[in-house]
């Protein structure tokens, strides 16, 4: 998933492939294309242009649409969104806004490589069709010499662990369909006979689990069993969610959802993200283990298998019959779950370290991971920023880019992007302005006024700077204007 091939023009099939561009997928951006040219020859040739020479420059204009088909070379252009909590239409707009997608929802960043660093899901009613969006955006970019890098956040985790607390009732409802209702009675049914065949486990349960058929159907809405078969290991979600890495390091700069403490920082990118996918085979395997095993059933959340599975344990020693030792040794390594570098409140999907730290400390230890990984910058979400603003800390070293998108659960959240052109300027980009947070190219136009090589700090001139920098893009115009 985080690589991808640069097209090459010459050969066949890359022609098949840009006449495809041309299909009925893309037929309504060249339309526009070739409207806004012809309007430019009516402005530069008032009183020229007359109904008799449409035809011949719709004609030039399809002919010059179609190498502004291709996508705009920006290579060295990383474009990183946090945390969109099922908000796709505030997603789309900063999508727009970045210049990553045109206003059908296609990729428009060309070679730009977009990370999108974790929880797409939960809280919001949309986290299907955002899912949906980065698919279908992962497979274009690639097409255009692009590629888009999505990374596990603690929500994504959650939800592949059946942890479903934060999916709301809308959410679930946009995996339902109409055999839905007859699939939850169903569902109920398997439950009473799996009920029925348990009363040692169930007498040992720390709360009793749903004893009436209005209790359970309230506690499994429609379109959750659904969602939980979308998440499963081999559904159309939960199988593109666990080819997901954790930590991804684009051109000198780590990315990942949470941070990564001072004690992680002596394990390698490519090991902790080994560590977290060998944690969730773990999971997988274990819960079909129990499920042959009839001691669970697919579609219980992680508190009933926790609650199910320690109630067992307990039934086990009070019973005479002999222990299953293997089976009791893999539950007990189950319930330890809590202690796994992709759950732990300090693991990389979990840590808030970057927005907690005073500066004095932080500078010290952020140059510790930094080094450790041979890093210039991190870039993390996770962590909602007060003030809805992309927050850099630690002499710029560490971005904080969660700015709360789902504003209405983050009061005064807003949706924004971190556009980084190599290591000379990042921009943070909201729907209605952008802001220059490290700005090399402006420093050098400055006369020497300012000490250091960054025109702009913390997204405010250096007072000593003199003049205020540009805020035109390096890496492209899309991020100049408000659109």
């Amino acid at each position: 998933m985080l690589d991808s091939e640069s097209l090459t023009s010459n050969s066949i099939e890359d022609t098949l492939r840009n006449l495809h561009d041309l299909s009925e997928t893309k037929r309504p951006l060249t339309a526009r294309r070739n409207l806004k040219i012809v309007r430019l020859a009516a402005d530069a040739f008032p009183g020229f242009v007359c109904a008799s020479l449409l035809p011949i420059l719709m004609a030039v204009g399809l002919m010059w649409a179609q190498p502004a088909n291709l996508p705009p070379n920006r290579p060295d252009a990383v474009v990183a969104i946090a945390d969109v909590h099922g908000d796709f239409d505030d997603f789309v707009a900063i999508l727009q806004r970045a210049g990553l997608t045109d206003k059908e929802n296609h990729w428009a960043g060309g070679k730009t490589t977009f990370v999108q660093v974790g929880d797409l899901l939960d809280r919001g009613p949309n986290s299907r069709k955002v899912m949906d969006l980065m698919m279908a955006l992962d497979q274009e970019a690639g097409q255009a010499g692009g590629r888009v890098v999505s990374l596990l956040g603690n929500h994504e985790m959650m939800n592949i662990m059946g942890d479903l607390r934060y999916v709301t009732p809308a959410d679930f409802a946009r995996y339902a369909d109409t055999d839905s209702e007859e699939r939850r009675k169903t569902a109920y049914a398997t439950y009473v006979k799996w009920r029925d065949s348990h009363a040692a486990l169930l007498a040992e349960l720390p709360q009793p689990m749903e004893l009436t058929e209005p209790e359970w159907m309230a506690r499994h809405p429609l379109g959750l069993l659904e969602q939980r078969e979308a998440f499963a290991p081999n559904g159309k979600y939960g199988e593109w969610l666990r080819g997901h890495s954790a930590v991804a390091e684009i051109q000198g700069i780590v990315f990942l959802h949470g941070g990564i403490q001072p004690g992680l920082a002596k394990t390698t990118i490519a090991s902790m993200d080994s560590k977290i996918h060998d944690e969730i085979k773990e999971f997988d395997s274990t819960k079909q283990y129990l499920q042959d095993e009839n001691l669970i059933l697919s579609f219980f959340n992680l508190q009933e298998l926790a609650n199910v599975l320690q109630a067992e344990i307990i039934a086990e020693q009070k019973s005479r019959v002999p222990v299953n030792a293997p089976r009791q040794d893999r539950i007990l390594k189950f319930l330890n779950f809590q202690d796994w570098l992709s759950v732990k409140v300090d693991g990389p999907l979990w840590f808030r370290g970057y927005d907690q730290w005073n500066e004095e400390d932080g500078a010290v230890q952020i140059t510790t991971i930094l080094k450790a990984y041979k890093a210039t910058h991190i870039v993390v979400g996770h962590t909602v920023q007060k003030g809805g603003r992309i927050r850099p800390r630690f002499d710029d070293r560490v971005f904080l880019i969660d700015t709360g998108m789902l504003s209405s659960y983050y009061p005064g959240g807003r949706a924004s992007a971190l556009e980084i052109c190599g290591d000379t300027k990042f921009t943070a980009i909201y729907r209605d302005q952008s802001v220059d947070l490290i700005n090399s190219a402006a420093a050098s136009t400055t006369n020497g006024l300012i000490a250091g090589n960054q025109g702009v700090r913390n997204g405010e001139p250096i007072s000593n700077q003199g003049v205020a920098p540009p805020t035109d893009g390096v890496c492209s115009a899309t991020a100049s204007a408000p659109k």
